[in-house]
């Protein structure tokens, strides 16, 4: 292990883990959990310290690991033999196709179980096997600050050309505002590829769902998204500008527009910002837009567990997926529910989040549950960063699909 990873494993359990007493008796389930927001790691500690105390016996610890950490911490504790009971992450094919994982009807209950959207379930499987289950969803669409586009005189793009003038037009009207903002960093550059690609046309795979990586709707869809970047109609540095950077632009009015999750208004309101904004379909070029849907995942390693252990972990999700936890936990960071019960009681806490909960039954997904999508994730995130450089759009994807597809 190389001092670099080392430092940032050491790092992050020092920041995020919440530590519980364990005594010879108790039965210990530790996870490894992904950071949403401003409030998940405050969360996550009144939880654990909520589930010890009405499960004796049962000692849980959770670390809260950021997204841009999330993957080198969960890799390195796998090369070390150490990997965790519980994950939650997006990936999962490539932990399954290693045989690590166990099916998840072997570690949820069959009540919880049958809470869960069959729609989402159906995205953790492979060969008739469900290996993950949905921890929360958000649909990512358009959202604009109403205030800057009637300063700059422009309407709501729906098309390519008409975002690039409209850009323009904002531009004009105050340089210091970034009229668009694309994230192609680490932590969300997969999005970005959706986002452009669906939009023109192409995609991860083709319509018999092999990988088309370089396909010409890709390139050209990159090659605008670039483009945007160098004629100066965003923000200046996408490859490290992260989606949190660019919603806390969008906040106190530095960015015009950019495509977000429906969480967006929860996390500016968290920051203590207000924008009159509105939402529209992302722009796109001779196609019907498409609404990038995005699902994470919970998941079980094999670990070699005991009855008593397995039972311990149904504990969990039993108890993290009660109807009005569960909801407490999807409301509190602005995401869309994935059991039918959580739907019901998010659209009636909160009236504007029912149309998004139907919207994401009907999103597009990344192809997650193909073996190669970890690898096709980081890939078309490192030809982005290259692209950013200079390198030609074409001669990045073409390297990447002969990466992937051979």
């Amino acid at each position: 292990m190389n001092k670099k990873v080392m430092a940032l494993l050491t790092a992050s359990v020092m920041a995020a883990s919440f530590g519980a007493m364990v005594s010879a008796e108790d039965i210990e389930i530790n996870a490894i959990v992904a950071e949403y927001g401003q409030n998940t790691k405050e969360w996550w500690a009144k939880f654990q310290e909520d589930f010890n105390k009405d499960n004796p016996g049962i000692v849980l610890n959770a670390e809260v690991v950021s997204w841009n950490d999330i993957y080198t911490v969960v890799n390195t504790r796998i090369q070390g033999k150490n990997a965790p009971d519980i994950l939650n992450i997006d990936v999962f094919a490539d932990y399954q196709a290693d045989d690590l994982l166990l099916p998840a009807k072997d570690f949820v209950s069959e009540e919880t179980y049958a809470k869960m959207y069959p729609a989402f379930l159906e995205q953790s499987e492979i060969d008739g096997t469900v290996w993950a289950v949905p921890d929360l969803a958000s649909v990512r669409t358009m959202y604009y600050n109403k205030d800057i586009l009637e300063a700059a005189g422009v309407d709501v793009p729906t098309t390519w050309d008409e975002l690039l003038k409209a850009c323009e037009a904002i531009k004009a009207y105050d340089d210091s505002i970034y009229p668009w903002g694309i994230d192609m960093t680490t932590d969300e550059g997969q999005a970005a590829f959706a986002y452009y690609t669906w939009n023109n046309g192409g995609g991860f795979v083709d319509e018999n769902g092999d990988w088309a990586l370089n396909s010409d709707k890709n390139v050209e869809a990159i090659e605008f998204a670039v483009n945007m970047v160098s004629s100066g109609l965003t923000n200046t540095d996408p490859a490290n500008e992260t989606r949190y950077n660019l919603q806390d632009m969008f906040g106190t009015g530095q960015i015009a527009m950019l495509i977000a999750p429906n969480s967006l208004p929860t996390y500016i309101a968290a920051g203590g910002n207000e924008v009159n904004y509105g939402i529209s379909a992302i722009p796109s070029n001779g196609t019907d837009s498409v609404a990038a849907g995005v699902m994470d995942r919970f998941m079980c390693f094999d670990n070699g567990y005991s009855d008593e252990k397995l039972e311990a972990i149904k504990t969990f999700f039993d108890y993290f997926y009660e109807d009005a936890r569960y909801s407490d936990w999807v409301l509190m960071e602005g995401f869309l529910p994935a059991t039918s019960a959580g739907g019901e009681a998010v659209a009636a806490a909160d009236e504007s989040m029912a149309a998004w909960v139907e919207i994401v039954g009907s999103s597009k997904f990344y192809p997650t549950a193909k073996a190669e999508w970890a690898d096709v994730k980081q890939g078309v995130i490192e030809a982005e960063q290259r692209a950013l450089l200079g390198e030609d759009v074409k001669t990045v994807l073409d390297e990447l699909q002969e990466d992937i597809a051979g």
